[in-house]
């Protein structure tokens, strides 16, 4: 499972942004800089070839929990405020199969206001779906890192 992350400009320098960490844990993850008036091509490709599904919550009831089927992963990495607004402006994200996480917690993200209630950061859903892919190893290194950059005490990784 390969994950892309679609960042805004203004994501890139901001000290809270946990992308960072899954950039640098996570094997052959790619980032990309979301352009409004100019989708990446690379990542166009990628969605016509059907091999690539959405991270991002939704009310709608056929959203998938599963990845099976997906080598990509796509995930807005932003605040919540902007990945409303680089979904709602991409036609082409709203066409993607979505992949919907269902946590049994709540985020320990705590470096920004504005949380979306039941939302996690970026870090935390790439944690997730590695954990749902049994992916222990990677999921904890990530988790480590995370909580570090937090300051969050860790409660236990599972296995």
């Amino acid at each position: 499972m390969q994950f892309i992350l679609l960042t805004h400009s203004r994501e890139v320098s901001k000290k809270t942004n946990t992308g960072r960490l899954v950039q640098q844990s996570i094997p052959h993850t790619q980032t990309i800089i979301w352009q409004r008036t100019q989708p990446d091509k690379k990542l166009l490709q990628l969605i016509e070839s059907g091999d690539i599904a959405l991270v991002y919550p939704s009310e709608e009831r056929e959203i998938s929990a599963s990845t099976a089927g997906f080598k990509n992963l796509l995930l807005i990495d932003s605040t919540w405020q902007e990945a409303r607004k680089i979904y709602n402006r991409s036609p082409y994200l709203q066409a993607l199969p979505r992949v919907q996480l269902s946590p049994e917690y709540r985020s320990s993200y705590n470096l920004r206001r504005n949380q979306v209630d039941g939302g996690l950061c970026t870090a935390e859903c790439v944690i997730e779906l590695l954990r749902n892919e049994k992916s222990f190893e990677l999921a904890n290194k990530l988790d480590v890192l995370f909580r570090e950059f937090s300051q969050v005490p860790a409660t236990g990784l599972k296995n």
